[in-house]
């Protein structure tokens, strides 16, 4: 398979199965933006070599949000029948189960906190702003088009676990974390 087909050239680009649309089309737009967050979580998995548990979390956010973006990129409801699977409400309710364990460690959070910190925790931060404007998109593209509200809620989710994991991971790394 070649990488490069020609066939977006004109600033179209293919659905799974089957249709053409702009690639500026509020589908394209949302499956683009799971698909940068998605990218974004690889980066954070770099700088978190020792954490053989977390890598795994977060290998697994990744596989749910590949399903996220196949779904997202299939219009008909006989292709998405495939891929309901890949996302389910165990999905955010595992993300809340590790969001519950971290606090348990964490100091309270008792304001805003600036985004920050060291390699990892930064790069989780700048996760979490991206995968809230992937649910942004998702929900955009949900007033459009009929979506399962799983995908919704496991952003939303995914969000929060972000945003405690980069304090989790500052904390544990001893990088303070900075009032606003």
């Amino acid at each position: 398979m070649k990488i490069y087909t020609r066939t977006g050239d004109t600033g179209e680009t293919s659905l799974f199965g089957g249709g053409r649309v702009p690639k500026s089309d509020r589908r394209v737009s949302a499956y683009g933006d799971v698909d940068e967050l998605n990218a974004l979580l690889g980066q954070a998995h770099t700088h978190l070599q020792t954490w053989t548990a977390l890598r795994d979390q977060i290998a697994a956010a990744q596989r749910v949000l590949f399903g996220i973006g196949g779904e997202l990129a299939t219009p008909s409801e006989k292709g998405r029948d495939k891929l309901r699977d890949l996302v389910q409400e165990e999905d955010a309710a595992a993300l809340e189960a590790s969001i519950d364990e971290m606090e348990k460690e964490l100091p309270a959070l008792t304001g805003f906190i600036l985004p920050g910190g060291g390699e990892a925790g930064a790069a989780l931060h700048v996760a979490r702003t991206v995968c809230r404007r992937a649910e942004r998109a998702v929900v955009g593209l949900g007033q459009e088009v009929e979506l399962r509200p799983e995908i919704v809620r496991y952003l939303n989710r995914l969000s929060d676990w972000l945003f405690v994991l980069a304090r989790y991971v500052n904390w544990r790394e001893r990088h303070p974390e900075t009032p606003w």
